[in-house]
């Protein structure tokens, strides 16, 4: 808990519920802001409380208009600059635009460097933020990242709800293959992952399992669920392989498109998310959506960034 003193709480329109939950949890109220939009579409704030020379953190997330949700996260750290902020910290455990990381054509953009950029101007002197696609996205940035896991909870999930001697975690593609070894080392259980062939973005051509998952509970691991149809293939290529009954556990749940539908017709038992992204509406729509909270987690890091202590121990515990 905090004591209140030199730390200002905002947030942006994209997760209120989340950053009421980090405001609970440090006990401190959220501070004023009014976020409104122009006719045009103009995203327009005006912090409504004192900000000199205080500990100021906002929380927006990368989700639903995107774009929205960026600007508004920039004005809003431009505004406390301006008024003086003693230091100003990006909670954004979404970070958005991260899947354009790279140039992987000739011509294309690295929206994520771009992104950096724009809230490094805007003022920020930290970043907090969850389960990065790419982790080279914190060399974008020339101020500290504190780039946070939501594996400890995650594992703590697994732990709770499952057998562990009936266990498998599968990586639905060799990319995610060091998160699910890693999650399948601490737990002391096997580990299989698929091979997946792409013949465009965004769409699976071809999955091949390797690993001895028969007559096992297959956990599949991953950062996001976007469409969610290599989650699906993968559930669907897993029941036929003779695994008894499978689940996925995910950070992000972008959920776009027709993916509640898909997992809702889908050979999955349960899709476990974070609620780095809103999820109430997507839990309403489709039965299979379960949710573990990660808000103590940015709680607490905001708390051992305020008074200065390390934030390495929460990579491998969930604080109480």
């Amino acid at each position: 808990m905090l004591n209140g003193t030199g730390v200002k709480i905002f947030t942006g329109t994209s997760h209120p519920e989340l950053a009421e939950i980090i405001a609970r949890r440090l006990g401190l109220p959220l501070a004023k802001a009014e976020v409104t939009k122009s006719g045009i579409g103009e995203t327009s704030v005006r912090i409504a409380e004192s900000v000199r020379e205080n500990d100021v953190y906002i929380i927006n997330t990368g989700c639903g208009a995107v774009n929205t949700s960026l600007m508004e996260l920039c004005i809003m750290i431009h505004a406390c600059k301006i008024a003086s902020a003693k230091r100003i910290t990006a909670v954004v455990p979404l970070f958005p635009y991260a899947r354009q990381d790279k140039k992987d054509k000739s011509r294309a953009p690295i929206t994520a460097k771009l992104v950096a950029n724009m809230i490094q101007k805007a003022g920020c002197d930290h970043v907090i933020t969850m389960d990065l696609h790419a982790s080279q996205i914190q060399g974008f940035f020339d101020v500290p990242v504190d780039k946070l896991f939501a594996e400890p909870s995650s594992i703590l999930y697994i732990r709770t709800h499952f057998d562990l001697q009936n266990v498998v975690i599968v990586s639905p593609d060799a990319g995610g293959a060091k998160r699910a070894t890693s999650i399948a080392d601490r737990l002391g259980v096997d580990f299989a992952l698929f091979h997946k062939e792409r013949k465009k973005a965004n769409s699976v051509s071809r999955m091949i399992l390797v690993g001895h998952v028969k007559d096992k509970i297959a956990i599949v691991v991953d950062d996001m669920a976007d469409t969610c149809g290599t989650l699906c293939l993968a559930a669907h290529h897993l029941r036929e392989a003779g695994v008894g009954k499978v689940y996925a556990i995910v950070t992000h749940g972008i959920l776009s498109g027709d993916a509640l539908k898909t997992i809702e017709d889908s050979a999955l038992e349960k899709l476990i998310v974070t609620n780095t992204l809103p999820q109430k509406e997507n839990q309403a729509r489709c039965s299979k959506i379960e949710v573990v909270d990660i808000g103590p987690v940015l709680g607490e890091v905001i708390r051992r960034s305020h008074y200065g202590e390390s934030v390495s121990k929460l990579f491998h515990e969930v604080p109480y």
